[in-house]
């Protein structure tokens, strides 16, 4: 069986480049004992790949230099060799950004596809959906009537973030760029308020979106939008710390002053709780996860959009778009 999959070809070295990654083609062997082989539905593309892209000290390892690039995905089964799976089997896996793998059967996790589309295994019903979930209730745990504060609030997390806060009866501020991003997030996802990270004005429109201060503020973003919230923090306010897409390819520090002790001071008086986390720090917990948000899809009151490219050679272009935030939602590759 003839497959397609895309390798690191080098690191990047500031902006990522198309001549970073590789399309390659090769024989996928059968699935021997304990082993299935799957075809890909849907690759997730997520900012977190840009890390793993670089060699420098990180929470996992990063790709090595001719590898698959790293990613989760939603496959078909093909061949079995487990007694738990069979053909025609829907599962979420994480083998990559290719068209075929073959995969350990053991820690590979079947998907009903009754209960929902399958593709938002890999979004608001999988690793997305749950980084949003337990950051924002357990580093952030916001309380009714306090004010939510959100970066990237169309994106993938951010989106989820703003209505699990709502649910729990906060105000929510959010943090998009553009005018029809920020349009969405009000009008359909229901925060009370979004601003467009673009604007001149962004630290005095917060301001006025906030006038009680920020209570939690949710960071995806980094940058000019976390200089803008700092100032606002509300004593004891928390911040759990999900990504800092403004400055994945940054090469070095930014110019001008050093904000450190400006950052500390704030931390120290206003006794904030910044706290950064990966989502598999809580998934001994997945089960918790999995009950409220299937609950709460169910009634729909969590909304959820997809920004979906066909075709694996199509993966480089498209996850260089993300980095530049010309996605609109979650972001998936579509397998021919």
């Amino acid at each position: 069986m003839r497959n397609r999959r895309i390798v690191l070809a080098s690191r990047p070295v500031g902006e990522t480049v198309a001549e970073n990654f590789r399309l390659e083609t090769e024989e996928v062997a059968g699935a021997a004992e304990g082993q299935l082989l799957l075809k890909t539905l849907y690759l997730s593309l997520d900012p977190y790949m840009r890390g793993r892209m670089s060699d420098g000290p990180s929470y996992a390892a990063p790709v090595e230099i001719g590898a698959i690039m790293t990613g989760g995905t939603v496959c078909e089964v093909v061949e079995s060799g487990s007694p738990d799976f069979a053909p025609g089997d829907i599962v979420q896996a994480f083998s990559g950004w290719q068209e075929y793998s073959l995969v350990p059967a053991k820690g590979t996790r079947k998907i009903n596809p009754s209960l929902a589309p399958v593709s938002t295994a890999l979004g608001v019903l999988g690793m997305t959906g749950m980084t949003a979930y337990f950051g924002l209730l357990r580093l952030g745990e916001p309380k009714p009537g306090e004010t939510v504060v959100v970066g990237a609030a169309s994106g993938a997390v951010g989106s989820a973030v703003g209505q699990i806060a709502k649910i729990k009866g906060c105000r929510v501020v959010g943090i998009a760029g553009g005018a029809v991003k920020c349009d969405y997030v009000v009008k359909e996802l229901g925060f009370d308020v979004c601003l467009d990270h673009h604007s001149a004005t962004l630290k005095h429109d917060l301001k006025a979106a906030c006038p009680d201060g920020i209570d939690v503020y949710f960071e995806n973003v980094g940058g000019a939008v976390f200089e803008a919230v700092l100032p606002l923090m509300n004593n004891f306010g928390r911040i759990p710390v999900c990504g800092l897409i403004a400055g994945y390819n940054a090469t070095g520090l930014p110019e001008g002053p050093d904000r450190s002790p400006l950052l500390m001071r704030s931390i120290l008086t206003k006794r904030l709780r910044v706290q950064g986390f990966i989502v598999s720090d809580f998934g001994a917990s997945a089960g918790e996860f999995f009950r409220d948000m299937s609950e709460w899809f169910r009634l729909g009151r969590m909304k959820y959009r997809e920004d979906v490219v066909e075709g694996i050679e199509n993966a480089p272009a498209a996850f260089i778009g993300m980095l530049q935030g010309r996605n609109f939602g979650k972001l998936l590759i579509k397998m021919g």
